[in-house]
């Protein structure tokens, strides 16, 4: 036996209609309700109307995907989704989160032996901003790809973002710009670009490398780091400048920072380290070199290292060591200056290293009373960079890259150390001074010194700063 009951609605106790006839219309729920089934049951007749649930986590490694569900995939490398088992009806959709399709692409494998559009292979999405969706039809075809999209349309972003990782390294806000400092090496990693204007994504650096060491016995000095040094615009007064910035993108950018040449106190000076960011590197400084009875000339880098003075008894000047070349390899502008020769006819003193801004000095011909060969001056980063003092500066006050100075002969006479160049570089070992490395981030070569078994100025670390509109 059956019961019936007839009604045209059905309402809460509020007095709002829950289920209502009107012709042949029936309506469940009022505007604003949610409509659910009970734990356990189950649904038919409404069917599927096409569309997928959409995750909002994106899938940032290899899965496998649920029918009825799209999936926002967000990977930094190439992934595979695995299809679920096929019946007829089933339904899946994957979209390109990070717009980057193009570099890590989404593989689509099907299950088992299952086809994708009749064929038995996986499928790939490899298009920035793709979307797909897929409806398994039968045996015969598989998956069929029923809607494919390409939009890499996004919202207005009107200046590029970026945050720094690294022991001690650091960003700065000045003005409308921030400015990241590294001293050692770490990452700049930009996490959102400019699409209203591209130029944006231009940011200005100044790179220096690590600078090279000084020679003991009469030694040159070590030679400032490689200095190089950019953005975009002109700078006249900045000759070193190069008026093109690098353009970045929307990913992590590795930092190398070089460290310098290590002081040997037996002999020649070491070269220092290279730095990096993105396209620029910057050489080490070449390291100087000790005197002797056959030309000792300085050692190649971003700037040149000192060359070593005559060997005991030796008065040919043909026994002079010549400074090493700067700017090796060469870039364009120059990232540094050649080192200076060490003594003359007799003369034990060695010649300054060159610096980012200046030569070094070349030593003169008078054996016992000649200092050693000062160090090349650094160069300013400050026209790019801000103004002195800047906090994120430090002590060079935007001055790097100086050459060390050269040893001067100990005895006869007063002959002093060579000074090192300004923005870094150590002074030269004499009667009257002492041996000083290059300072610490500023890519400034090391001094030299006049006696075998005495330690030599070690060369300066290197430092990489960028700079890059973050508002207006």
């Amino acid at each position: 036996m059956t019961s019936t009951i007839k009604v045209n609605t059905i309402q809460n106790t509020c007095g709002a209609d829950i289920i209502k006839e009107s012709g042949n219309t029936i309506t469940i729920g009022a505007s604003g309700d949610t409509v659910t089934l009970a734990s356990g049951a189950s649904q038919s007749g409404f069917g599927r109307s096409g569309s997928v649930n959409w995750q909002t986590t994106p899938k940032t490694a290899t899965f496998t995907a649920a029918s009825g569900e799209g999936y926002f995939i967000n990977s930094g490398s190439a992934i595979t989704a695995n299809l679920p088992a096929g019946s007829a009806g089933a339904i899946v959709a994957f979209s390109d989160y990070a717009r980057n399709f193009s570099t890590y692409n989404l593989t689509i494998s099907p299950n088992g032996s299952e086809k994708i559009g009749g064929i038995a292979e996986d499928a790939k999405l490899n298009i920035d901003g793709q979307a797909a969706t897929f409806v398994y039809v039968d045996s015969t075809k598989g998956w069929i790809n029923v809607q494919n999209a390409e939009d890499t349309e996004t919202g207005a972003v009107n200046y590029m973002a970026a945050t720094v990782s690294g022991s001690c390294n650091t960003l700065t806000t000045c003005g409308d710009f921030k400015i990241a400092k590294f001293v050692g090496p770490g990452t700049f990693c930009v996490s959102q670009i400019s699409n209203v204007c591209s130029t944006r994504n231009n940011v200005f650096y100044a790179v220096v490398a690590g600078g090279g060491s000084g020679a003991s016995q009469g030694g040159g000095a070590g030679g400032a780091g490689g200095f190089r040094l950019g953005g975009p615009g002109s700078f006249p007064s900045s000759p070193l400048a190069n008026p093109a910035g690098v353009t970045v993108t929307a990913t992590a950018f590795p930092i190398t920072v070089g460290g310098g040449g290590a002081s040997n106190p037996d002999g020649n000076g070491a070269n220092g380290s290279n730095s990096v960011f993105s396209t620029i590197t910057s050489t080490g400084g070449g390291g100087g070199t000790s005197r002797g009875g056959s030309p000792r000339n300085g050692q190649n880098g971003g700037s040149g290292g000192g060359g070593g003075g005559n060997g005991p008894g030796s008065s040919s000047d043909n026994c002079q060591g010549a400074g090493g070349s700067g700017n090796t390899p060469p870039v364009s502008p120059p990232q540094g200056q050649n080192g200076g020769g060490g003594g003359a006819s007799g003369a034990h003193q060695g010649g300054g290293g060159g610096g980012a801004g200046g030569t070094g000095t070349t030593v003169g011909p008078n054996p016992g009373s000649t200092s050693g060969g000062p160090g090349g001056a650094g160069s300013p980063i400050t026209e790019l960079f801000g103004s002195s003092p800047k906090p994120f500066y430090g002590p060079t006050n935007g001055v790097f890259a100086g050459g060390g100075g050269g040893a001067g002969r100990a005895s006869p006479g007063p002959a002093p150390g060579g000074t090192g160049g300004t923005g870094g570089g150590g002074n030269g070992e004499g009667q009257s001074t002492s041996v000083t490395a290059g300072a610490a981030n500023t890519g400034g070569g090391g001094g030299g010194t006049e006696f075998l078994g005495t330690a030599t100025g070690a060369g300066g670390s290197g430092i990489v700063y960028i700079k890059y509109k973050f508002q207006n």
